[in-house]
């Protein structure tokens, strides 16, 4: 399958050394976190795969670059899809061995993947996104408020991967074997989808977008995020007296519950005050359709009767 041209090459650049160079680095962790010969095996495993991976990105990327311009975002949910699944899996072995080796306490190195993962995944998805390209959105208010709307997208990414990093950041007590694989898989398929529902809510809207009806990512994040990361939290601080549990984050989820249930409580007046006005106006439309048309009066030309021929006199 071809693209479509053209395709913007600054952009493809872009996310192929984001991804590729996130993918490196996690290597690394996997490589260091194994000795002896076994560490060559890994190596080299890791190897083959970047550059099958490599293979696959060097077609999504171009057909990313190639719809950026335009009002589509299906080639993006795609490479975020390949690029969160690949990079988990990564992110699982090293979180795996992190556990296997607990008198291993280099709490630089394990906050150093936290916030290599804070960083990168969160600007792909804003590459992919790619707002300042969105050509037919000219208006700089409505710019804006889709910008605003993904940064709350932001901030769902980082607190899913707050909840995902306690994992592997020392700790003097671990949680439960069940607790931690729930945790680590329900924090993997939030990544894998909320971001996608975003960009196919863009998709959906087409040229003609319009930001305060994008409802279905806020409605999703309000549950998966915001409610149940709530009891995610609690339940480790109460229960297993987790103490890297983030307060701070546990304040913002409580602000957005409160935030997003006023806006959909006001959407929803707004939508019950405009239907009535626009129940009206359908009824005048469908009076002034059902009215009966003036009769437009015909003239009738009537046949003159002809007259009579005017004969000269001749005169003697």
């Amino acid at each position: 399958m071809v693209p479509p041209p053209p395709t913007n090459k600054p952009h493809v650049c872009l996310s192929t050394i984001l991804i590729m160079s996130s993918m490196a680095l996690i290597d690394a962790y996997l490589v260091e976190q194994n000795h002896g010969p076994r560490k060559i095996g890994i190596c080299i495993m890791v190897m083959v795969g970047d550059i099958c991976f490599l293979i696959v990105l060097r077609y999504v990327a171009v057909w990313v670059g190639a719809e950026v311009r335009t009002a589509k975002r299906g080639y993006a949910m795609i490479l975020w899809f390949l690029y969160i699944f690949v990079l988990e899996i990564k992110v699982y072995f090293v979180y795996q061995n992190y556990k296997a080796d607990r008198k291993s306490l280099d709490a630089l190195a394990r906050k150093a993947l936290t916030l290599l993962l804070s960083v990168c995944i969160p600007v792909l998805f804003v590459v992919l996104v790619a707002i300042d390209h969105m050509e037919y959105v000219r208006a700089f208010k409505k710019r804006e408020e889709i910008r605003n709307r993904l940064f709350w997208v932001v901030v769902d990414l980082l607190d899913i991967l707050d909840i995902q990093a306690n994992l592997w950041e020392p700790q003097k007590k671990g949680l439960p074997l069940w607790a931690e694989g729930l945790m680590f898989f329900y924090c993997y398929i939030l990544l894998l989808v909320l971001p996608c529902v975003s960009l196919s809510e863009i998709s959906m809207q087409g040229i003609n977008i319009v930001p305060h009806k994008m409802l279905l990512y806020p409605i999703l994040s309000l549950v998966t995020i915001n409610i149940i990361t709530l009891f995610i939290r609690g339940g480790n601080m109460i229960l297993y007296r987790d103490a890297r549990v983030s307060g701070i984050l546990i304040g913002k989820n409580i602000l957005a519950i409160i935030l997003k249930t006023c806006s959909f409580v006001q959407y929803r007046r707004q939508l019950q005050n405009a239907s009535p006005a626009f129940g009206v106006e359908l009824q005048k439309n469908s009076a002034a359709h059902a009215r009966p048309a003036p009769a437009i009066p015909q003239v009738v030309m009537q046949d003159q009767m002809p007259l009579p021929e005017v004969t000269t006199c001749e005169h003697t």
